[in-house]
């Protein structure tokens, strides 16, 4: 069963990468909280109606609290926190800021007690990140003035994401994958929504045109409702930090889209790059030989 929980949050972040072509479509129209609100609130109908579609439960109301404080933190703080960081630093940065994922996450997840780090498992991150640092390539030197704020950023947002890896497990244990993320999505999507609201970047919604709605349907159903369903049906099924380490496939599959959006020839350095980040996670998720 974790090797399945392993492959989901590969998926999830393979998927989870392409997100970020639709994003670039939508940022000469929306501002960056209302294509959050478009890609969890879209995302959050989609797996409720899927829920109820299948007879699946609420969450336990012993557990709404909690549920709720979660999807705020990953689906209001950390999209605010990543879009905020991308206007201080260069997108190749703050990936390589993000892929600190699994090293937090190890961390929280060894203070709060919820598992013990291993040999292994770090080797498997630093070489995961060295292949996102390795895949990036020559990017690094487009970082604007000042991009130690965005990259702080970045690094707060990925602290926000790997509490929420340590601490949904149990959730999803009671409640199930889709209930758990239609519930958290549904709460952060509120906060989102209201801001927009609030701000006046819904009413912005009326001047898409059709190929923008495409986009933005594309990140509700497969960036917002797919992909995580599938990183909550990961944290059910295997530890917090096999789940994180999968994230350094998401700056690796971005740029592969965007090469091929763009035409543009896969370099050597990505290929190095997506072997090192596939090989890590190898290590990281291989047991080691137990001692006699």
């Amino acid at each position: 069963m974790e090797a399945l929980g392993i492959l989901a949050a590969v998926l999830s972040s393979a998927l989870g990468g392409t997100a970020v072509g639709a994003t670039r479509y939508l940022a000469a129209a929306l501002d960056p909280i209302t294509i959050g609100a478009v890609r969890f609130g879209g995302g959050a109908l989609v797996l409720l109606a899927i829920a109820l579609w299948r007879g699946e439960r609420c969450p336990p109301r012993a557990d709404w609290l909690g549920t709720a404080a979660l999807g705020v933190l990953f689906f209001a703080i950390f999209p605010i926190l990543f879009n905020a960081a991308l206007i201080y630093t260069s997108a190749a940065r703050g990936a390589l800021a993000l892929s600190t994922v699994p090293l937090l996450t190890m961390a929280a997840g060894t203070l709060l007690g919820v598992e013990q780090p291993t040999m292994r498992k770090t080797a498997g991150i630093l070489i995961a990140m060295a292949g996102v640092a390795v895949a990036l390539g020559g990017s690094f030197a487009d970082a604007p003035p000042g991009a130690w704020r965005g990259d702080l950023l970045m690094i707060a947002g990925a602290l926000c994401m790997s509490l929420y890896n340590v601490w949904s497990r149990p959730f999803v244990s009671r409640s199930g994958a889709i209930p758990f993320a239609a519930f958290g999505m549904g709460m952060g999507a509120t906060c989102l929504v209201t801001l927009s609201l609030v701000s006046g970047g819904l009413a912005r919604l009326a001047s898409l045109g059709a190929p923008q709605w495409v986009a933005g349907a594309y990140l509700a159903l497969a960036c917002g409702a797919v992909v995580f369903f599938l990183w909550a049906f990961a944290l059910g099924k295997t530890t917090p930090t096999l789940v994180a380490i999968t994230i350094a496939v998401n700056p690796v599959t971005a740029s592969i889209f965007g090469l091929v959006v763009l035409d543009e020839a896969i370099s050597a350095s990505l290929i190095v790059g997506l072997i090192a980040v596939l090989l890590g996670i190898l290590v990281a998720s291989t047991p080691g030989r137990k001692k006699p």
